[in-house]
């Protein structure tokens, strides 16, 4: 030993980087084959052997530490508002977008199509979380999309494309498209009814027509979306109606959506949610008049499922990185997870873990067979009460998991850090707590 090498270092476990995130996961595989899903094994297999790559981890973390930028003026003071991503940002959704995961529940009739999707889900949510956002509403939007033959024709091949096209160009050039949801205002915020948008005909209105849209949303995710669908009030009469708000009008002219700023959020740094204006803006109406909350909340339907899975996801990375540590860790003489307290808090969080995803799982089921009464009542009621158990569990379950690392887990080079302030973003996002209650109510 060197005079000032003060130690050797032993007994440092790292943290788990390289491993199978389907093969780990006997739990995953048997709700995969309840439902007859099969088909989708060999895909699933090996996009979970690439999620758990090191290379893969590097992304997440890249995309993280180096979050977007706002440019609102370019170099001559010319308005720009243009969104910087880390390339690691780009390179995590053409991961996902590659395996048809955006259109899966929609683009096939097959059995199990859904218990598929949501394990692609449910496996990339275990590794980044921030990429999830765009993918959620972008699959979400896709049932209201096809109501609307004229737009359905020009979006679905984008919709359902498996090439990630990150160019912010118009609609008409783009290869693959991803839309956004603009809802929450800033003196309203789960009260949509209190919104104070409007939207103006610019011709005779109605479903499929063209308005201008005036006000603000105060959280506006993703901001560079080829599109979002919009809530305003629809003058003259003041219902609420829902619009599709593309990022460009349709003669190739940028939309007049300013983006005033991007938020500082707790978690979820790699994605972009931001405040927004829209200074007349153009857009078109989904569906009718007066029927725009009822619109959007078929939208949050699908995304309080995705919620659930995402929050079953982060409890399972802590889960592994907590087993993994306690098995290699000495302390006292013996491995971490030998002793009794710790096996207790260990058991605890792998039940609370598979719990959550067979929960997640199950009801993924239930929107596949929507059309049969007792599943679509299944769906109805079980969808918030999911959303609010388990997204609220996932917060003091992967505290406990960052417990096990003890000090090595609170350190920033440590996922833990980044799941911790991931984690209550799903138990806000599409209605908080006592919003939940109220909808199963």
């Amino acid at each position: 030993m060197h005079l000032w090498d003060t130690h050797d270092i032993h007994n440092q476990v790292d943290e788990l980087r390289d491993y199978h995130l389907l093969q780990s996961d006997p739990a995953l595989q048997d709700a995969l084959r309840r439902v007859g899903a099969q088909a989708w094994w060999p895909q699933l297999d090996a996009y979970a052997q690439t999620l758990g790559q090191p290379a893969t981890w590097a992304l997440a973390e890249q995309a993280n530490r180096h979050g977007p930028q706002l440019q609102r003026f370019d170099a001559r003071g010319r308005l720009d508002e243009r969104v910087d991503f880390h390339p690691a940002w780009h390179g995590l959704l053409a991961l996902y977008r590659q395996q048809g995961l955006v259109g899966l529940p929609f683009d096939t009739a097959q059995p199990g199509r859904f218990s598929a999707w949501a394990a692609g889900f449910y496996l990339h949510g275990q590794v980044e979380q921030g990429t999830l956002c765009p993918a959620t509403m972008t699959t979400a939007a896709i049932p209201l999309l096809r109501r609307e033959p004229a737009l359905w024709a020009q979006v679905q091949a984008g919709l359902f494309s498996r090439s990630h096209d990150p160019r912010d160009v118009p609609l008409a050039e783009k290869t693959a498209l991803w839309v956004g949801m603009g809802m929450t205002e800033k003196q309203g915020g789960s009260d949509v009814r209190a919104n104070t948008t409007t939207a103006t005909p610019l011709g005779t209105g109605g479903r499929g027509g063209a308005y201008r849209l005036r006000g603000h949303k105060w959280f506006f995710s993703a901001p560079t979306s080829d599109a979002h669908l919009v809530v305003a009030r629809v003058a003259p009469d003041d219902g609420i109606g829902c619009f599709w708000v593309p990022r460009w009008r349709p003669d190739g002219t940028r939309n007049a959506i300013r983006i005033l700023q991007l938020k500082d959020k707790l978690g979820n740094r790699s994605n972009a949610s931001s405040e927004v204006e829209f200074q007349d803006a153009w857009g078109l109406l989904i569906g009718e008049v007066g029927r725009g909350i009822p619109t959007i909340l078929e939208m949050a339907s699908q995304t309080r499922l995705n919620c659930v899975l995402g929050s079953a996801a982060m409890l399972r990375t802590a889960t592994v990185q907590a087993l993994a540590y306690a098995r290699q860790r000495q302390a006292f003489g013996q491995s971490l997870a030998t002793h009794g307290l710790m096996r207790s808090v260990l058991v605890d969080l792998a039940l609370e873990s598979e719990a959550a995803m067979t929960l997640g799982m199950r009801l993924a089921q239930a929107f596949e067979h929507d059309a049969q009464p007792l599943e679509r009542s299944w769906k109805r009621i079980l969808t918030p009460a999911a959303k609010f158990w388990v997204c609220k569990r996932a917060i003091p379950c992967v505290a406990e998991a960052m417990e096990v690392l003890g000090g090595n887990g609170y350190v920033e080079t440590s996922v833990m850090p980044r799941l911790l302030r991931e984690a209550p973003v799903n138990s806000i996002w599409e209605g908080a707590g006592n919003i939940m209650c109220l909808d199963v109510l």
